[in-house]
């Protein structure tokens, strides 16, 4: 028995061959063995340095806070970083701030 992938958009096992494309029956998704194999991005701090998820970082210089008076000021250290997709490729809990987006050119790793 061919061991086949699973569906990258439902996840179900219940894929099958047509040509060169993989379908899935439950949600009508089609794709290629080719396109289910995914670019990682490499998420890198001012330094040059890769970042990872869990890393601890410090800010580099002072920034605003988009939508409130207060300054995220430079020197502040970052713990436990989670990396995402987007303009803003950090995303992490400060002490004092909250649940904040940041960009990793205003970090750099400790």
């Amino acid at each position: 028995m061919i061991n086949l992938p699973n569906c990258p958009k439902c996840n179900s096992g219940y894929t099958y061959e047509d040509g060169t494309n993989f379908v899935c029956p439950e949600c009508g998704n089609e794709w290629t063995l080719d396109s289910t194999i995914e670019e990682t991005k490499v998420v890198k701090d001012s330094n040059g340095n890769i970042l990872n998820d869990g890393d601890s970082v410090t800010v580099i210089k002072d920034l605003k806070v988009k939508g409130s008076s207060s300054v995220l000021k430079m020197g502040t250290k970052v713990k436990s970083i989670r990396l995402v997709e987007g303009d803003h490729d950090i995303d992490c809990k400060i002490d004092g701030f909250g649940a904040m987006k940041l960009k990793s050119e205003f970090v750099k790793k400790i």
